[in-house]
């Protein structure tokens, strides 16, 4: 990703792919390339910031501006998404995913993977999303998942997402594996919560990955202790 001889001007700015990994936020990973960046190459300040946010139970590509280049972020913001996800049939938590527990079971005999996929079908389009209360959105000045850890059971307005497209990658019952094409603003783990319930039955996110954001790829991303690692090199 880096070519050393560019690799000094983080302060002019740069666009870093970061892969990021399970349990760290988004803001975990920009700290850390700030902390990095002052620390081994004795900047004092710069700003850094990063274009859309991946859940901590999420891991993949984030797209991280420094200096100037932050000015940049809101263009990134607004690109087309590519996610694959593992959804869990049959059964549904609070937050849409991993992290609150089970709190409801529903019956899965009568689904197969010809009514899988006619469903998944289904959503491809322009559709009405619920984000989920476990979310970063702000309702009067408080974050979202700040009131569902408090045990509201506030529901946030829907808004209009896009699907490109949904591909059925994997099928074993209660498991599946989808990959989806979205809009910004799309949420996954709302749009596994629907698709329980289109199929008659309920599900939750059990893993989900960030693949792509417009052209970049998370193949040509790195993580963070490859970008220290650069770094490292850079000024020995």
């Amino acid at each position: 990703m880096f070519d050393l001889k560019e690799s000094m001007g983080f302060q002019e700015g740069k666009v870093l792919l970061i892969d990021k990994e399970l349990d760290w936020t988004s803001f975990d990973a920009v700290n850390k390339i700030r902390i990095l960046l002052k620390n081994r190459l004795g900047i004092k300040k710069i700003k850094v910031g990063h274009a859309g946010t991946l859940d901590p139970l999420a891991t993949g590509l984030i797209i991280v501006c420094t200096g100037k280049m932050t000015k940049q972020i809101t263009s990134f913001q607004d690109l087309e998404k590519e996610y694959e996800a593992c959804l869990k049939l049959g059964e549904t938590t609070p937050s849409f995913d991993l992290e609150s527990a089970v709190d409801k079971s529903y019956p899965t005999e009568h689904i197969t993977k010809e009514g899988v996929i006619k469903v998944l079908e289904s959503f491809v389009g322009e559709i009405d999303q619920v984000p989920p209360l476990f979310s970063a959105k702000y309702i009067n000045g408080t974050r979202a998942y700040e009131l569902a850890r408090k045990g509201s059971d506030l529901e946030l307005k829907s808004h209009k997402v896009t699907i490109m497209s949904i591909e059925l990658i994997d099928f074993e019952m209660p498991n599946m594996k989808i990959q989806v094409r979205c809009s910004k603003g799309t949420y996954i783990r709302s749009l596994a919560r629907d698709i329980g319930l289109a199929l008659g039955s309920g599900a939750y996110l059990s893993e989900l990955r960030r693949t792509r954001i417009g052209k970049y790829s998370v193949k040509d991303a790195i993580n963070l202790n490859e970008f220290e690692n650069t770094l490292v090199s850079i000024v020995t």
